[in-house]
């Protein structure tokens, strides 16, 4: 699609990123039944838009956002190569707009922004039954890494 616009989100966006987070909440309480019932968060933008170590942005058409993603780089395990890493966190397409390579270009811009910022690692948490978002992923390079395993007693 050529008629994508990403660009770095701001204060005006927070409605609609706020949208978005519930969205991903819903799909992932089909993965999850750990998570609160009612209204839950896992983000707060206000503090996301306003650090320097963070880039949300949005995709959008014809003025309309339509996905979304960040990245924050982290400080990783002291054990680790690395010292720090990019943490992948938001990526989100509405629905009508999945398919045409949105993901891809939210993806692309962020990885630009975490080369720029000299870190070489990547790190994202997708749930393990969510094959869909892990086929995502993988078509884009990530690889599966650990399994987080968890047992409710």
């Amino acid at each position: 699609m050529d008629n994508i616009k990403i660009r770095e989100a701001n204060e005006s966006d927070l409605t609609v990123l706020i949208e978005f987070e519930q969205e991903i909440i819903k799909a992932e309480r089909a993965f999850d039944n750990s998570l609160k019932e009612g209204e839950i968060h896992y983000y707060n933008f206000q503090n996301l838009i306003a650090s320097p170590k963070v880039k949300v942005i949005v995709a959008e058409i014809e003025n309309e956002i339509v996905g979304s993603g960040y990245a924050e780089i982290k400080e990783a395990e002291l054990y680790l190569k690395h010292s720090e890493y990019a943490y992948l966190g938001l990526m989100y397409v509405k629905p009508k707009y999945r398919g045409k390579g949105i993901n891809q270009q939210v993806l692309q811009t962020l990885k630009k922004w975490i080369v720029e910022k000299k870190v070489t690692e990547i790190r994202l948490v997708v749930y393990d039954a969510n094959t869909l978002a892990k086929n995502a992923f993988q078509k884009e390079g990530c690889k599966p890494h650990v399994l987080e395993m968890r047992m409710g007693i």
